[in-house]
């Protein structure tokens, strides 16, 4: 390391957050479901770009970035990385060095439910497992106890009072504030709050993934089950890991998603696909937004969703996703949706 790289350092491990972070947050702050808690509108997501090969420099200028506009909520879990665990312990390391004097200001949250170690206690949604997992994440979090704790997925093979119930104890036991679940869909999450709601668990969140592009939550009625029963919907992928960003207008990047990770498809990019991408990024600019901005908008437009999730690889990127504007004409909204059906 030559001097220059070396002063740099210190100086990161020096930064401060800005004094003025909350008079010039660039997002609002929404209520979760009926709960007390306000997240912003806007969260940042540790899934990609926080793991063991990335830079870690770039990682800590993000969640400044990301602090000092506002964003206080950090989404994790368990498995992140790759390797499974490091965007945790990379996250740990900047709190540690950097914000330690802050954390009542941030909403941390995880997540266990995903493969995460070899073995038949290692992914589901077990009391064993969802223990184990919550207490190697505080660990590697340096963390006394996380704000959201959620299961991360379905999990068939455990009854879901078991599940709910380690969830509730969790909070009992002071390792957690609130739970969540995600990727549960309407009957999944309707059985959940029924545990949640004898127990009286501060249940407050479904994770799931939702866009313009997947409509799923509105099909299956989850979202209008969100309204119903006073839980809030944090949408991931609002962005369709990249496909609403025109990153793929003219072709493939070699660090995209679809060469990185495999979670998105080539067969996914269609002609078709295309047109429609265009035509969004048309009305998008009609309002003076860009494709990302729109897309996100789009998804805070109606009062069931809390937050949105964005990924980013740089805090250029955070930037240009948080100018969002949610309100939209009754035309726009017709002009959308004309869109989409297409």
């Amino acid at each position: 390391m030559d001097d220059s790289t070396f002063r740099q350092l210190l100086q990161n491990k020096a930064r401060k957050p800005d004094p003025m972070r909350y008079k010039n947050a660039a997002v609002e702050y929404r209520r979760a479901g009926s709960s007390g808690l306000k997240l912003p509108a806007v969260s940042l997501g540790l899934w990609q770009n926080f793991g063991s090969f990335d830079n870690f420099e770039v990682m800590r200028d993000m969640i400044f970035t990301a602090f000092d506009k506002g964003i206080t909520a950090f989404d994790l879990a368990n498995n992140y990385g790759p390797r499974g665990g490091s965007a945790e312990e990379n996250f740990g390391k900047i709190l540690q060095e950097n914000f330690s004097a802050y954390r009542d200001e941030m909403v941390i949250s995880t997540k266990a439910g995903f493969p995460m170690w070899a073995g038949p206690y290692g992914q589901g949604g077990s009391r064993k497992y969802l223990t184990a997992s919550l207490d190697a994440s505080l660990k590697r979090l340096g963390l006394d106890y996380v704000d959201i704790y959620y299961h991360h997925r379905p999990d068939p093979e455990t009854p879901i009072e078991e599940t709910c119930y380690c969830l509730h104890q969790l909070v009992e036991r002071g390792k957690a504030l609130y739970v969540g679940i995600s990727n549960y869909n309407r009957a999944q999450t309707e059985a959940a709050v029924r545990v949640f709601r004898e127990l009286h668990t501060p249940f407050l969140l479904n994770q799931v993934c939702y866009n313009l592009l997947n409509r799923t939550i509105e099909e299956d009625g989850l979202k209008a089950l969100a309204a119903q029963e006073g839980f809030g919907i944090i949408a991931y992928s609002p962005l369709a890991q990249g496909l609403l960003t025109q990153r793929y207008a003219n072709g493939i990047p070699e660090d995209s998603r679809i060469n990185k990770s495999g979670t998105l498809r080539k067969e996914t990019l269609t002609p078709a696909l295309f047109a429609k991408l265009a035509k969004l990024n048309d009305l998008a600019k009609s309002r003076n937004q860009t494709l990302p901005a729109f897309a996100l908008s789009w998804v805070l437009k109606d009062p069931e969703v809390t937050s949105v999730i964005i990924g980013a690889s740089s805090s250029a990127q955070i930037l240009e996703n948080i100018q969002v504007n949610p309100v939209f004409t009754s035309d726009e909204v017709a002009a959308i949706e004309a869109i989409c059906r297409e």
